[in-house]
This record gives structure tokens, C-alpha cells and sequence, in this order.
């Protein structure tokens, strides 16, 4: 009674866009449309598993004017800040290159125009809040989401 329960309780949050619970090695699909909206809000990963997030860009409108990319931050960033420093980055896909925002990134796709798809594989190493943002001017926000690590 209790797994059904869990099974039940998994599914309608998966469902609804907020939590989605990885098992070690299980792909992470995530997408983004013209709403500047993720598919997705949260996902809840093991610590140390080798994750794999494969995300699309479901929009319409041209990249230049509604691109969209997935930005995994290290736990405690500030991604208003961070945010703030992308608008700078056009040249870089708006992945900002100075050190202390450089070095707030887990990882990140491409810069994806409509259609397009990126995958990436990173580990979350230490357990905690793992921020996920679209950094394209405005996006993060409210293009974000939380990865947990447990």
C-alpha cells in the first residue's frame, strides 16, 4: 500500500511540473517555450550520480529574439546577480567569463534557437539546492528551477 501511495505521490508531481526523482545514470528531460517557461521546476537527483539533462527548446520565435539555454549553478548563488552578469555575455551565449560568476556554473547547454536540442552530462557531488536558470537577457527571472541533491 505504501509504494502505491509513493508511486501515486512521484507521478502527480512529476505531472505537474514540480519534482521529478532521477534514479543513478537516468536522463533528465527538460524543456523551455516562447512563455519563458521550463517544463519542469524542480528535479530531486542521488549525490554523485552521473546525471544526464537533455533540453529543448519547444518555442517558435527566432533565438535571437527567445533563446533559450540551462544554466546549473552551485548551491547559495545568486542568480539575480548571475543574471545580471549574463546580459553582458552575448558573445558567449550569455555564459558569463569572469571569474566569480564562471566559477558559480555546474554546467550548461548551448544557446538553443527553436527545435533545437543540447544534452549535457555533469555529477552533483555534495548533497543540496542546485539552481537551474535560462541566462538569455530577462529569462532567469522567471526561467528557473531547483535541482536537489540527496
Amino acid at each position: 500500500m505504501k509504494t502505491k501511495f509513493a508511486i501515486l505521490l512521484i507521478s502527480a508531481l512529476s505531472f505537474s511540473g514540480l519534482a521529478s526523482v532521477a534514479q543513478a545514470g537516468t536522463t533528465l528531460e527538460l524543456s523551455g517555450n516562447d512563455t519563458m517557461q521550463f517544463d519542469v521546476k524542480a528535479f530531486e537527483v542521488p549525490v554523485g550520480a552521473e546525471i544526464t539533462l537533455v533540453f529543448t527548446n519547444k518555442g517558435s520565435l527566432p533565438k535571437a529574439a527567445m533563446g533559450h539555454n540551462v544554466v546549473v549553478l552551485k548551491p547559495g548563488s545568486n542568480v539575480m546577480s548571475f543574471g545580471g552578469a549574463s546580459v553582458a555575455a552575448a558573445a558567449n551565449e550569455y555564459i558569463p567569463q569572469d571569474d566569480a560568476n564562471a566559477g558559480l556554473i555546474i554546467a550548461h547547454t548551448k544557446l538553443l534557437g527553436p527545435g533545437e536540442t543540447d544534452t549535457i552530462t555533469f555529477k552533483l557531488d555534495a548533497a543540496g539546492e542546485y539552481p537551474f536558470i535560462c541566462s538569455f537577457p530577462g529569462h532567469y527571472a522567471l526561467m528557473k528551477g531547483v535541482i536537489t541533491a540527496k
